[in-house]
């Protein structure tokens, strides 16, 4: 399949999804995951009607953005290292990965330089995976405490990472379990804007949408064809 095909293929199972769970498609939002794909895909997808975008590492999206044929909303999925915070907030329009105070303190005195608020999201680690970033659960209300002190710092909601299986239905609990911290904290706090759940990717997008995603952030469904679906297994 050509990436225009899988776009509207990818797109038409979100649209299943929210209606399976009563939702309207419009609320969700598809972030295509360009990481590991080239220039020339990147802008394919936009032109497949893509408006979003997302990537791990600062410096190599810095590089790849400055050629881009359509201007999307840019979103930084992976881990931000404090001393990358001042091009981050240069290049991106959303930071999902908010994680840890000595990150929210850089966030706070880079915001102060460059005169901007930003929009963030807090990474939360649900399955407690070794591997994977993002704060406990039990930390989150502490770390919200500490945005909450700069009115610069603007949190619209919570991302996860679940961990990979080989079914979907594994990892409901996870996302369910996002969406109760997520309802907890718009009770508990009256922050300006509270409305961006990001979670799920290629093989559990679905399931997320049911459990109240608003961002899926997508990567191997889209760019994988049947010629080259070995070499894409390595995106999200």
């Amino acid at each position: 399949m050509t990436i225009s095909e899988n776009v509207f293929r990818i797109k038409q199972r979100i649209q299943v999804a929210a209606q399976r769970a009563n939702r309207d498609p419009a609320e969700i939002r598809l972030v295509a995951v360009t990481k590991y794909v080239t220039l020339e895909q990147v802008n394919e997808v936009l032109q497949a009607g893509i408006t979003e975008i997302g990537e791990s590492r600062v410096l190599q999206a810095q590089q790849k953005f400055s050629e881009l044929t359509f201007q999307p909303e840019k979103h930084l999925i992976g881990t931000l290292q404090t001393n990358k915070v001042k091009s981050a907030l240069e290049t991106f329009d959303l930071i999902h990965s908010v994680d840890r105070p000595e990150l929210v303190v850089e966030l706070s005195k880079q915001a102060a330089k460059l005169e901007r608020r930003v929009q963030l999201l807090v990474q939360v680690n649900i399955a407690g995976e070794m591997t994977k970033h993002g704060i406990n659960p039990a930390e989150l209300d502490s770390l919200l405490e500490q945005i909450k002190q700069d009115q610069r710092l603007i949190p619209m909601g919570l991302m996860t990472i679940a961990p990979e299986v080989d079914d979907p239905e594994r990892v409901r609990p996870i996302f369910r379990k996002l969406r109760e911290l997520f309802n907890e904290i718009a009770v508990k706090q009256s922050f300006e804007v509270w409305h961006e759940l990001s979670m799920g990717m290629s093989n559990d997008f679905e399931v997320a949408i049911e459990e109240g995603a608003s961002l899926v952030r997508i990567g191997t469904a889209l760019f994988a064809s049947n010629d080259h679906e070995a070499e894409q297994k390595k995106l999200i």
